[in-house]
């Protein structure tokens, strides 16, 4: 049985659960499925890398259909494709399998061996680059990404204050690397701040750069 980190590989890795007795790291239809004759049916070798690359983030609806679409199968099975790909590329990172040995002894004997040796190829080829971007998102707090900001006159909706007032409406565009299932990675957080509250956040600014220069410099 294949026993992959419980949760997203960019959070903090957790201690996989150990193997019951009777039980090994065998990937196979008996955990997740994964129908050999798939091999059959894709219309190419460039298909397979396709899949097996793009399966590795989170999977997605649009990914599910277009791999139906592909191997001409049910949206069920594609969704089960998918979903074992991505298995298994994690667990290939996880368990820091480097080797055409270590990856091909994950594959239960039975398993259709050209279709084997092309997922390890694929898998050892991409494997560089999905452990650097692991490593850059292994901090899974959102980043970041575009601020931008306007200065309105908003009117006081009582009749004492019918004055018009200034306010700072900022946008934030926050990119989060690991995204729920179903969630957006990319999502704008729009603010609105009077001149009392952009002063007091200034502040607090104006002090965290001058902390991280005070650490820089050490």
């Amino acid at each position: 049985m294949l026993y992959p980190p419980a949760g997203s590989f960019c959070r903090d890795l957790p201690t996989p659960p150990q193997p019951q007795r009777g039980q090994d790291r065998k990937f196979g239809p008996e955990t997740t499925p994964f129908n050999t004759s798939y091999h059959e049916e894709a219309p190419s070798k460039d298909a397979v890398r396709d899949v097996c690359v793009q399966s590795h983030r989170t999977p997605n609806r649009r990914l599910t259909e277009n791999t139906a679409a592909t191997f001409s199968i049910p949206a069920a099975q594609a969704a089960q494709l998918v979903q074992s790909l991505h298995t298994l590329s994690h667990h290939v990172l996880f368990y820091n399998l480097t080797s055409p040995d270590q990856i091909l002894a994950v594959f239960p004997e039975s398993f259709h061996s050209n279709l084997k040796n092309l997922i390890t190829k694929i898998l050892l080829e991409n494997s560089p680059t999905w452990r650097t971007e692991a490593l850059n998102h292994q901090v899974s707090l959102p980043q970041l990404k575009e601020l931008d900001w306007r200065v309105d006159l908003v009117t006081g909706s009582d009749s004492v204050s019918r004055m018009a007032v200034p306010t700072c409406l900022v946008q934030l565009k926050m990119e989060d690397p690991c995204p729920s299932e179903g969630g957006e990675p990319v999502s704008t957080v729009t603010v609105e701040l009077s001149r009392e509250s952009l002063d007091t956040i200034l502040d607090g600014l104006g002090r965290i750069r001058d902390q991280l220069a005070v650490v820089a410099g050490k």
